[in-house]
């Protein structure tokens, strides 16, 4: 009884983790809000403009998971660095990560600026939706540097104790979105109606917003990291090569993950315009049921990271136990809750007939695997990866969904045109393998990685 006791985890690490998980969830939330809303509006324009923006956003969000993957791959380093109280290695580590940013979002920015055509054929051959894609994202050329500078200082944020910023800035960043979308989708107050244009609009100037809120914060208020613009200029050599020895593969692994969902989304748009509509609406539902999992995942990272960084690793071990019996529970009840929501939600949306058919294959599929998502999420973006295991992460990244996925869902979909339900299976069927990979990799303790400081010799 004491054995298991200690693996259901103590009241000072649930205060701990809720102190860290709460204000994120709640981020979480807003930022689904804000996608829920934007499916919302532009669902009364049709299921073509709801396609584009959908497909368009597809890139976007690639290069938000690239930046997802550099800000995650430096908070294993800024956390464990927090934990040891090193405040010099605290800020190489976040000078380099913002390096790389400003290098990803110039390389994005320009290829959306020359090539919207282009972005848009590697998704669907449809020529009404590359249309309204192209419109969509002339508007947000700008938006990347905005999303990667706001998004890892973000994450840098978290690792240091400070959540109630970003979720600050995420409140007001709904409402600036929300209202900027009612007015440029549907040309209320006097401005023009641009509809799929306007949601581009409204999501590009809540981002600018995000930018200058937690940048100006980040730069000029911040007295924990005490991280200012001029430090963007020190000198990181020393510390470059365990910065590519943790984080790279992070970055790659989580590269490799977007690249992979936007091979779904190409798959998804050559199935046919209700599929992709049908999956815009699915995938709100799936964000909205996993808001608290990426709660628990940060925080289970954050926590991870400083007890490690206090050269406590049989305390992390068990606590890596405990995380994952969260997750369990968390996914068993998102689950349930998608199967109770499912009818009222779909009926909400103003599509067609057959795409509401198609949403409710997707989400009785998501409603299965959400249960393994749940568990793959505390472990591989939270306690594993805090743990220095990234290499190994990677390779289960580059494994399952290219060998697995990919090539079934392909398959399912474009080739023996099974139901909605088994494509999406076969689609995510990576989550179901990584789960049973990464549990066996917590139980065998070769996740606990040392981390060296900067200058530090092996």
């Amino acid at each position: 009884m004491v054995r298991i006791k200690e693996y259901l985890g103590s009241k000072e690490l649930y205060k701990k983790m809720a102190r860290i998980a709460v204000p994120v969830s709640l981020q979480s939330l807003i930022t689904v809000g804000i996608n829920l809303m934007d499916t919302i509006m532009l669902s009364g324009m049709g299921d073509s403009q709801l396609s584009a923006s959908s497909l368009a956003a597809q890139f976007i969000t690639l290069f938000m998971i690239f930046c997802m993957g550099i800000g995650m791959g430096a908070s294993v380093l800024t956390s464990r660095f927090w934990g040891m109280g090193d405040k010099n290695s605290l800020k190489k580590a976040i000078t380099i990560m913002l390096r790389v940013t400003v290098v990803f979002a110039s390389v994005f920015t320009i290829f959306t600026a020359v090539a919207p055509e282009l972005v848009m054929r590697i998704y669907t051959g449809e020529e009404v939706i590359i249309g309204y894609g192209i419109r969509y994202l002339k508007w947000m050329v700008p938006t990347y540097f905005c999303m990667g500078l706001s998004l890892t200082l973000t994450i840098v944020l978290r690792t240091i104790g400070q959540v109630k910023i970003p979720l600050v800035c995420s409140v007001i960043a709904f409402f600036v979105n929300v209202f900027s979308n009612w007015v440029f989708i549907f040309g209320k107050l006097g401005m023009p109606r641009m509809e799929i244009e306007g949601a581009a609009l409204g999501t590009l100037i809540a981002r600018i917003f995000e930018l200058v809120f937690i940048c100006g914060y980040f730069f000029f208020i911040d007295k924990r990291a005490a991280y200012r613009i001029k430090d963007f200029f020190m000198k990181c050599r020393d510390l470059v090569r365990e910065y590519i020895k943790v984080s790279i593969p992070v970055l790659v692994s989580d590269g490799l993950l977007a690249i992979g969902n936007n091979a779904v989304g190409m798959i998804m748009g050559r199935i046919g315009e209700s599929f992709v509509a049908a999956n815009a609406v699915a995938v709100v539902v799936q964000q909205l049921s996993t808001v608290l999992t990426t709660g628990i995942s940060n925080a289970s990272g954050i926590i991870t990271g400083h007890t490690m960084g206090e050269g406590k690793f049989e305390k992390a071990q068990k606590q890596g136990y405990t995380f994952l019996i969260m997750a369990g529970m968390i996914g068993v009840f998102a689950s349930v809750v998608i199967l109770i929501i499912k009818a009222p939600v779909v009926a909400f949306y103003d599509i067609s007939s057959e795409a509401k058919q198609i949403a409710g294959e997707l989400l009785k599929a998501i409603g299965f695997i959400v249960i393994f998502m749940s568990m793959n999420s505390i472990l591989t973006k939270g306690v594993l990866r805090a743990g220095g295991d990234t290499r190994f992460l990677m390779m289960g990244d580059i494994l399952f969904l290219w060998v697995a996925s990919i090539p079934l869902g392909a398959l399912a979909g474009l080739v023996f045109h099974w139901p909605p339900f088994w494509i999406f299976v076969c689609l995510k069927i990576d989550e179901v393998i990584k789960c049973i990979w990464c549990f066996f990799r917590l139980k065998s303790g070769k996740w606990l990685k040392v981390i060296r400081k900067a200058g530090e010799k092996e």
